[in-house]
């Protein structure tokens, strides 16, 4: 049994004991690692139905200045991502960089869809780094634009091919939203920000509501046919399996966005116009290549290889790290995520992983392992 005595309980932590969640302390708080059905069956079901996660560790805030431009100006100091023309109702991917580039946390940016809240942007940050976010963006943003924690807000994830014929019973306006955006509604009484986004790889939806709601939310979807509880367990291998970054893993403050991949965050009027922590390392990167880059991996045997360990070429040299691993139950078969020199990342190239002084085989492979399912267009 995990000691939770110092980690916070979320306002779903009575619901996770009754439905006999294993809790673990995550990022200080209290969550489930997994149910009575079990890892395995909880990942499956995601992809195949609907899973319901508690999320509520996660940072919420508003950033609110006197207009739009002025308060996405204030950001864009701070991040590579375009916030300018960002449409009302519409979210982005985005990263906060420290002076040298590297990467502080990457965290999701929504404009709200009320014209009236002109100004105002709202931030989902992840929940190990939320005060440092917050401590950051507090030190570099204008006196003209501030921020807000909005502590008293829980975060429901429903994800899967059918979360939406489970939302949408309750929710009529969830189904005409397409991926990475957001509307308002009312569900059951409950006053909810529905945004269709999430981190399994799948359709579905993030639900931001009162903490004092979020039991009664959850449990009005979990008494749907399609919904199931899942835990932090299969949260990590579906993220996996859809070639999905965790901070502090895969993403760190040495590690900039064109080394991680990620120059699609970074719109093409801030390659051209720069203005960011970092731009000329990171742009560097993205024209000319970084001194490493992430990478997927297939494993060809049955044994995982998990993060540290070192990924070699076929003559035992040291060429990069793993940092995130596990086994994938779609594939059935492990995978890995890591950092090679620029020389080895082109997929199917052959590498060895070396697993307590073993040898293993594997090698490079495109990213996502399996195809993510996000509804574009309706």
């Amino acid at each position: 049994m995990a000691d939770l005595s110092t980690a916070i309980k979320t306002p779903l932590y009575d619901l996770h004991v009754a439905l006999g969640g294993t809790l673990v302390d995550f990022a200080g708080y209290a969550l489930p690692v997994r149910y009575p059905a079990g890892i395995m069956a909880e990942h499956v079901h995601c992809r195949d139905s609907a899973a319901l996660f508690d999320v509520s560790h996660m940072g919420q805030a508003l950033l609110v200045g006197p207009d739009h431009e002025t308060t996405a100006r204030a950001l864009e100091a701070l991040t590579p991502s375009a916030f300018i023309k960002l449409g009302l109702g519409r979210m982005r991917y985005s990263v906060l960089l420290n002076d040298e580039g590297g990467i502080i946390d990457d965290f999701i940016v929504t404009r709200p869809e009320d014209a009236n809240l002109d100004g105002t942007l709202m931030l989902v940050v992840n929940g190990a780094c939320k005060e440092g976010d917050y401590a950051h963006l507090n030190a570099k943003l204008p006196a003209n634009v501030k921020l807000t924690p909005l502590d008293d807000k829980a975060l429901i994830a429903l994800q899967g091919p059918k979360a939406i014929d489970a939302l949408a019973r309750h929710s009529s306006k969830a189904d005409a939203l397409t991926f990475m955006s957001h509307t308002i509604d009312v569900v059951d009484g409950i006053e909810v920000v529905i945004s269709r986004c999430g981190y399994t790889g799948e359709d579905g939806f993030e639900l931001s509501c009162a903490a004092s709601d979020a039991e009664q939310l959850a449990k009005l979807l979990l008494a749907e046919p399609e919904v199931e509880p899942t835990g932090l367990g299969a949260r990590d291998s579906l993220r996996l399996e859809s070639g999905l970054c965790l901070y502090g893993h895969d993403l760190t403050t040495d590690i900039d966005p064109a080394e991680a991949d990620l120059g699609w965050a970074i719109q093409k009027r801030r390659r051209e116009e720069g203005g960011f922590p970092g731009e000329a390392r990171i742009l560097a990167g993205l024209q000319d290549g970084p001194a490493s880059i992430r990478v997927g991996l297939r494993l060809l045997g049955k044994a995982p290889a998990r993060e540290g360990t070192e990924i070699q070429d076929l003559d035992g040299n040291a060429i990069g790290t793993v940092t995130s691993g596990g086994f994938a139950p779609t594939l059935q078969s492990p995978i890995a995520m890591g950092y090679v020199t620029p020389d080895f990342a082109k997929p199917g190239s052959k590498v060895k992983l070396l697993v307590r002084k073993r040898v293993l085989d594997a090698e490079v492979a495109s990213m996502p392992f399996v195809p993510q399912r996000y509804v574009r267009k309706l």
